[in-house]
Protein backbone atom coordinates (compact mmCIF):
# COMPACT_ATOMS: atom_id res chain seq x y z
CA UNK A 1 0.00 0.00 0.00
CA UNK A 2 1.40 3.22 -1.08
CA UNK A 3 2.13 5.36 2.11
CA UNK A 4 3.41 8.33 0.10
CA UNK A 5 3.07 11.58 2.30
CA UNK A 6 3.24 15.16 0.93
CA UNK A 7 4.73 17.70 3.20
CA UNK A 8 1.31 19.36 3.24
CA UNK A 9 -0.13 16.17 4.90
CA UNK A 10 2.92 15.70 6.81
CA UNK A 11 2.59 18.64 8.86
CA UNK A 12 -0.88 18.19 9.41
CA UNK A 13 -0.38 14.55 10.61
CA UNK A 14 2.40 16.22 13.34
CA UNK A 15 -0.34 18.99 14.04
CA UNK A 16 -2.90 16.36 14.52
CA UNK A 17 -0.44 14.16 16.79
CA UNK A 18 0.10 17.55 19.14
CA UNK A 19 -3.17 18.48 18.95
CA UNK A 20 -4.49 14.66 20.39
CA UNK A 21 -1.48 15.14 22.64
CA UNK A 22 -2.67 18.46 24.42
CA UNK A 23 -6.06 16.76 24.96
CA UNK A 24 -4.89 13.80 26.72
CA UNK A 25 -5.36 11.61 23.98
CA UNK A 26 -2.41 9.01 23.28
CA UNK A 27 -3.38 7.17 20.82
CA UNK A 28 -2.30 8.22 17.61
CA UNK A 29 -3.43 5.50 15.34
CA UNK A 30 -6.20 6.92 14.19
CA UNK A 31 -4.20 9.57 12.30
CA UNK A 32 -3.75 9.55 8.75
CA UNK A 33 -0.17 8.39 9.19
CA UNK A 34 -1.73 4.28 10.03
CA UNK A 35 -4.71 4.31 8.06
CA UNK A 36 -6.45 5.19 4.70
CA UNK A 37 -9.25 7.59 4.53
CA UNK A 38 -12.82 5.31 4.82
CA UNK A 39 -13.08 6.82 1.40
CA UNK A 40 -9.83 5.18 -0.05
CA UNK A 41 -10.59 1.68 1.26
CA UNK A 42 -10.44 -1.61 0.00
CA UNK A 43 -13.60 -3.55 -0.19
CA UNK A 44 -11.43 -6.06 1.63
CA UNK A 45 -9.59 -3.17 4.12
CA UNK A 46 -13.15 -2.16 5.07
CA UNK A 47 -14.78 -5.72 5.87
CA UNK A 48 -11.39 -5.92 7.80
CA UNK A 49 -11.96 -2.89 9.94
CA UNK A 50 -15.81 -3.71 10.52
CA UNK A 51 -15.11 -7.32 11.39
CA UNK A 52 -12.25 -5.69 14.16
CA UNK A 53 -14.94 -2.99 15.41
CA UNK A 54 -17.20 -5.73 15.97
CA UNK A 55 -15.33 -7.66 17.92
CA UNK A 56 -13.88 -4.78 19.91
CA UNK A 57 -17.18 -3.13 20.78
CA UNK A 58 -18.79 -6.65 21.73
CA UNK A 59 -16.33 -7.30 23.97
CA UNK A 60 -16.91 -4.21 25.51
CA UNK A 61 -20.63 -4.33 25.74
CA UNK A 62 -21.21 -7.51 26.07
CA UNK A 63 -23.58 -7.88 23.69
CA UNK A 64 -23.31 -8.69 19.68
CA UNK A 65 -22.85 -5.56 18.18
CA UNK A 66 -23.07 -4.46 14.41
CA UNK A 67 -21.20 -2.18 12.36
CA UNK A 68 -22.29 -1.21 9.08
CA UNK A 69 -20.92 0.95 6.14
CA UNK A 70 -24.36 0.69 3.90
CA UNK A 71 -23.67 3.28 1.46
CA UNK A 72 -25.53 6.28 -0.11
CA UNK A 73 -28.91 5.38 -2.31
CA UNK A 74 -29.15 6.55 -5.66
CA UNK A 75 -31.33 9.06 -6.41
CA UNK A 76 -32.05 10.37 -2.62
CA UNK A 77 -30.79 13.67 -0.87
CA UNK A 78 -31.91 13.93 2.34
CA UNK A 79 -33.40 16.94 3.39
CA UNK A 80 -35.43 17.93 7.24
CA UNK A 81 -38.14 20.60 8.20
CA UNK A 82 -39.47 21.22 11.86
CA UNK A 83 -42.93 22.90 12.41
CA UNK A 84 -42.02 25.43 15.59
CA UNK A 85 -45.54 25.99 16.04
CA UNK A 86 -46.03 22.29 17.01
CA UNK A 87 -42.31 21.77 19.12
CA UNK A 88 -43.36 21.76 22.58
CA UNK A 89 -39.96 21.89 23.93
CA UNK A 90 -40.11 18.71 25.28
CA UNK A 91 -36.51 17.28 24.63
CA UNK A 92 -37.56 13.79 24.19
CA UNK A 93 -35.26 14.61 20.21
CA UNK A 94 -32.34 14.93 22.32
CA UNK A 95 -33.17 11.80 24.84
CA UNK A 96 -34.08 9.53 21.86
CA UNK A 97 -31.00 11.11 19.86
CA UNK A 98 -28.41 10.21 22.86
CA UNK A 99 -29.99 6.33 23.14
CA UNK A 100 -29.87 5.60 19.04
CA UNK A 101 -26.76 7.40 18.73
CA UNK A 102 -24.21 6.52 21.51
CA UNK A 103 -23.50 9.28 22.65
CA UNK A 104 -21.25 9.51 25.68
CA UNK A 105 -23.22 9.90 29.30
CA UNK A 106 -20.22 11.08 31.20
CA UNK A 107 -18.95 13.32 29.66
CA UNK A 108 -22.39 14.29 28.42
CA UNK A 109 -22.54 15.30 24.59
CA UNK A 110 -25.61 15.37 23.64
CA UNK A 111 -25.96 16.95 19.41
CA UNK A 112 -29.12 18.33 19.42
CA UNK A 113 -30.16 21.69 21.52
CA UNK A 114 -33.49 23.34 22.08
CA UNK A 115 -33.93 26.66 22.53
CA UNK A 116 -36.55 28.43 24.13
CA UNK A 117 -37.19 31.91 22.93
CA UNK A 118 -39.71 34.81 23.43
CA UNK A 119 -42.21 34.75 20.96
CA UNK A 120 -42.16 38.83 21.10
CA UNK A 121 -38.60 39.09 19.47
CA UNK A 122 -39.10 35.88 16.94
CA UNK A 123 -36.05 33.41 16.12
CA UNK A 124 -33.78 35.65 17.62
CA UNK A 125 -30.68 33.39 19.55
CA UNK A 126 -29.59 36.79 21.50
CA UNK A 127 -33.01 35.96 23.51
CA UNK A 128 -33.27 32.50 23.47
CA UNK A 129 -32.18 29.94 27.06
CA UNK A 130 -31.08 26.46 26.24
CA UNK A 131 -31.44 25.96 30.23
CA UNK A 132 -34.88 26.31 30.55
CA UNK A 133 -36.90 23.82 32.91
CA UNK A 134 -38.61 21.06 30.42
CA UNK A 135 -40.83 20.48 33.41
CA UNK A 136 -43.22 23.20 32.51
CA UNK A 137 -43.23 23.34 28.81
CA UNK A 138 -44.49 24.54 26.27
CA UNK A 139 -44.83 28.16 28.48
CA UNK A 140 -46.87 31.15 27.53
CA UNK A 141 -45.14 33.24 25.28
CA UNK A 142 -42.29 31.15 24.25
CA UNK A 143 -41.36 28.96 21.52
CA UNK A 144 -38.91 26.29 20.90
CA UNK A 145 -36.30 25.48 18.38
CA UNK A 146 -34.00 22.56 18.32
CA UNK A 147 -30.83 22.69 16.92
CA UNK A 148 -28.50 20.30 15.58
CA UNK A 149 -26.26 19.69 12.74
CA UNK A 150 -27.37 21.80 9.51
CA UNK A 151 -26.21 19.48 7.03
CA UNK A 152 -25.10 22.08 4.73
CA UNK A 153 -24.79 22.57 1.47
CA UNK A 154 -21.61 24.24 1.36
CA UNK A 155 -20.39 23.53 4.63
CA UNK A 156 -17.64 25.35 6.06
CA UNK A 157 -16.76 22.36 8.49
CA UNK A 158 -15.82 20.30 5.73
CA UNK A 159 -13.71 22.81 3.75
CA UNK A 160 -11.58 23.70 7.00
CA UNK A 161 -10.90 20.44 7.96
CA UNK A 162 -6.95 20.00 7.05
CA UNK A 163 -7.01 16.04 6.92
CA UNK A 164 -10.78 15.50 4.62
CA UNK A 165 -12.03 13.55 7.72
CA UNK A 166 -15.59 15.16 7.24
CA UNK A 167 -17.39 15.20 3.85
CA UNK A 168 -19.92 15.28 2.35
CA UNK A 169 -21.84 11.81 1.28
CA UNK A 170 -23.91 11.71 -2.22
CA UNK A 171 -27.31 11.90 -0.23
CA UNK A 172 -26.23 15.08 1.35
CA UNK A 173 -25.19 13.82 4.96
CA UNK A 174 -21.97 15.32 6.40
CA UNK A 175 -20.26 12.72 7.82
CA UNK A 176 -16.38 12.17 9.86
CA UNK A 177 -14.56 9.08 9.75
CA UNK A 178 -13.55 9.07 13.57
CA UNK A 179 -10.43 7.35 12.83
CA UNK A 180 -9.00 9.95 10.39
CA UNK A 181 -9.92 12.92 12.90
CA UNK A 182 -7.10 14.57 14.32
CA UNK A 183 -9.05 16.67 16.67
CA UNK A 184 -7.86 19.62 15.84
CA UNK A 185 -11.36 21.12 15.92
CA UNK A 186 -10.98 23.48 13.28
CA UNK A 187 -14.40 22.20 12.16
CA UNK A 188 -16.16 23.16 15.75
CA UNK A 189 -14.72 27.07 15.08
CA UNK A 190 -16.06 26.49 11.60
CA UNK A 191 -19.16 25.49 12.09
CA UNK A 192 -21.89 28.49 12.67
CA UNK A 193 -24.11 26.26 14.29
CA UNK A 194 -22.45 24.81 17.43
CA UNK A 195 -23.61 21.57 15.68
CA UNK A 196 -20.32 19.82 16.70
CA UNK A 197 -19.27 18.28 20.41
CA UNK A 198 -15.50 17.13 20.79
CA UNK A 199 -14.85 14.02 22.91
CA UNK A 200 -12.58 15.58 26.15
CA UNK A 201 -12.72 12.57 27.86
CA UNK A 202 -13.33 8.76 27.36
CA UNK A 203 -17.13 7.80 26.31
CA UNK A 204 -18.64 6.38 28.70
CA UNK A 205 -22.03 4.65 27.49
CA UNK A 206 -23.78 2.28 29.75
CA UNK A 207 -23.66 -1.62 28.63
CA UNK A 208 -27.17 -1.85 28.87
CA UNK A 209 -28.34 1.05 26.57
CA UNK A 210 -25.58 1.05 23.93
CA UNK A 211 -27.40 0.57 20.77
CA UNK A 212 -25.38 -2.46 18.99
CA UNK A 213 -27.18 -1.68 15.83
CA UNK A 214 -24.18 0.75 14.47
CA UNK A 215 -22.66 2.79 11.12
CA UNK A 216 -19.31 3.31 10.62
CA UNK A 217 -20.10 7.04 10.14
CA UNK A 218 -22.49 7.09 12.11
CA UNK A 219 -23.27 5.92 15.60
CA UNK A 220 -20.26 3.56 16.54
CA UNK A 221 -18.67 4.53 19.95
CA UNK A 222 -16.69 7.10 19.35
CA UNK A 223 -12.93 7.06 20.35
CA UNK A 224 -11.56 10.01 23.34
CA UNK A 225 -10.51 13.24 21.30
CA UNK A 226 -12.21 13.19 18.23
CA UNK A 227 -15.40 15.56 17.02
CA UNK A 228 -18.91 14.17 16.50
CA UNK A 229 -22.20 15.55 15.23
CA UNK A 230 -25.69 14.43 13.99
CA UNK A 231 -25.77 12.39 10.62
CA UNK A 232 -29.73 12.37 10.36
CA UNK A 233 -29.16 8.66 11.89
CA UNK A 234 -27.42 7.53 8.93
CA UNK A 235 -27.68 4.41 10.44
CA UNK A 236 -31.43 4.50 9.96
CA UNK A 237 -32.67 6.44 6.97
CA UNK A 238 -30.56 4.47 4.74
CA UNK A 239 -32.62 1.03 5.38
CA UNK A 240 -35.49 3.22 4.88
CA UNK A 241 -36.40 4.58 8.60
CA UNK A 242 -36.83 7.86 9.91
CA UNK A 243 -34.21 9.30 12.16
CA UNK A 244 -34.59 8.84 15.77
CA UNK A 245 -35.85 12.25 16.91
CA UNK A 246 -38.36 12.14 14.12
CA UNK A 247 -39.67 8.99 15.71
CA UNK A 248 -40.04 10.22 19.14
CA UNK A 249 -41.44 13.62 18.76
CA UNK A 250 -44.63 13.62 20.33
CA UNK A 251 -46.39 16.10 18.08
CA UNK A 252 -45.65 15.54 14.88
CA UNK A 253 -43.12 18.73 14.46
CA UNK A 254 -40.71 16.86 12.48
CA UNK A 255 -40.61 15.89 8.67
CA UNK A 256 -37.69 14.23 6.78
CA UNK A 257 -37.79 12.67 3.36
CA UNK A 258 -36.29 12.45 0.11
CA UNK A 259 -35.26 16.27 -1.83
CA UNK A 260 -35.12 14.82 -5.00
CA UNK A 261 -38.97 13.03 -5.04
CA UNK A 262 -41.98 15.48 -5.28
CA UNK A 263 -44.23 13.25 -3.81
CA UNK A 264 -42.48 13.53 -0.53
CA UNK A 265 -43.36 14.90 2.85
CA UNK A 266 -40.24 16.90 2.84
CA UNK A 267 -40.99 18.48 -0.67
CA UNK A 268 -44.77 19.29 0.67
CA UNK A 269 -43.31 21.03 2.79
CA UNK A 270 -40.77 23.34 0.50
CA UNK A 271 -43.42 23.63 -1.88
CA UNK A 272 -46.30 24.75 0.38
CA UNK A 273 -45.03 26.63 3.55
CA UNK A 274 -43.03 29.55 3.97
CA UNK A 275 -39.63 27.86 5.40
CA UNK A 276 -36.16 29.58 6.64
CA UNK A 277 -32.85 28.10 7.45
CA UNK A 278 -30.71 29.54 9.90
CA UNK A 279 -28.19 32.10 9.44
CA UNK A 280 -29.02 32.58 5.91
CA UNK A 281 -26.06 35.07 5.40
CA UNK A 282 -23.14 32.84 5.90
CA UNK A 283 -24.29 31.14 2.69
CA UNK A 284 -23.91 27.48 4.37
CA UNK A 285 -27.29 26.47 2.20
CA UNK A 286 -28.54 24.30 5.28
CA UNK A 287 -30.90 20.82 4.14
CA UNK A 288 -32.73 21.71 7.62
CA UNK A 289 -35.68 23.99 7.29
CA UNK A 290 -37.90 25.82 9.59
CA UNK A 291 -41.18 26.60 9.28
CA UNK A 292 -44.16 27.71 10.85
CA UNK A 293 -47.10 25.13 10.55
Amino acid sequence: MSRDVTRRQFLCIVAGCAAAAATGCSDFTHTALFRDNFRDLSPAELKDILADLEKKHSATYGKQVTVGATPALDGVEFGYALDLSRCIGCRRCVRGCVEENNQSRDPQVQWIRVLEMDSEHGINLEHSDPYYDAEKVPEDGKFYMPIACQQCRNAPCVKSCPVGATWQEPDGIVVIDYDWCIGCRCCMASCPYGARHFNWGRPSIPADDMNPATHYLGNRPRPKGVVEKCTFCVQRVRKGLYPKCVEVCPVGARKFGNLLDPNSEIRYVLDNKRVVVLKSEQNTQPRFYYFFG
